[in-house]
């Protein structure tokens, strides 16, 4: 059996282009234009500004969660770890208020936040931690397309860079603690 002989493998054609599109393209509607302006300065930048208040108002539920994360932990190791996201967090909320004050020349008003409610396990709380991580990605990502001065980028950055990292050592916490075998979640929910 030679090299090329199994089914499926077809060596490279360097003189062949496949087509990438068999039907031609449709205009977009205007839902989808709508939604590029996410993308463009300064229609983005209102809702940048609303993204950084709704990530400031998540401030004081945050605390208090990861103070329970922290007390849950089953080890040295996880406090440690959730210690030090909980540090970031705090600084990227210092960063926040100052992007916000740059941009618009006033301090962020104070928002009421929401209410902390208790996980019903461990595991169950690493689990929102870790879908939170990927929620902020998300908004960050939309936040940072409305930032022009470098300083803004930079932070933003540091600020994602630090949410996706959050996330894997959530991931970390979650698969280190057997999160998602039966047995331990039935453990933990007692």
């Amino acid at each position: 059996m030679g090299y090329y002989d199994y089914e499926g493998y077809q060596p490279y054609s360097y003189g062949y282009i496949p087509p990438y599109w068999n039907t031609p393209a449709t205009p977009l509607s205007f839902q989808q234009m709508m939604n590029t302006d996410i993308f463009t300065y300064p229609q983005n930048l209102d809702g940048a500004l609303e993204l950084i208040l709704e990530a400031l108002s998540g401030e004081t539920e945050d605390r208090v969660f990861y103070m329970w994360l922290i007390n849950q932990a089953s080890s040295e190791e996880d406090k440690q770890i959730i210690s030090g996201i909980r540090d970031n967090e705090i600084g990227h909320y210092a960063l926040f208020r100052q992007i916000y004050q740059d941009l618009t020349g006033e301090m962020p008003p104070s928002a009421e936040g929401e209410a902390f409610v208790e996980p019903e396990s461990y595991c169950a709380g690493l689990s929102r931690a870790l879908l939170g991580e990927q929620s902020a990605v998300q908004k960050y990502r939309k936040i940072f397309y409305a930032m022009q001065s470098r300083l803004h980028i930079n932070i933003m950055v540091e600020i994602i860079t630090d949410e996706i990292r959050h996330g894997i050592l959530y991931s970390y916490l979650y698969s280190k603690n057997g999160c998602g075998s039966q047995n331990q979640n039935q453990t933990n929910n007692t």
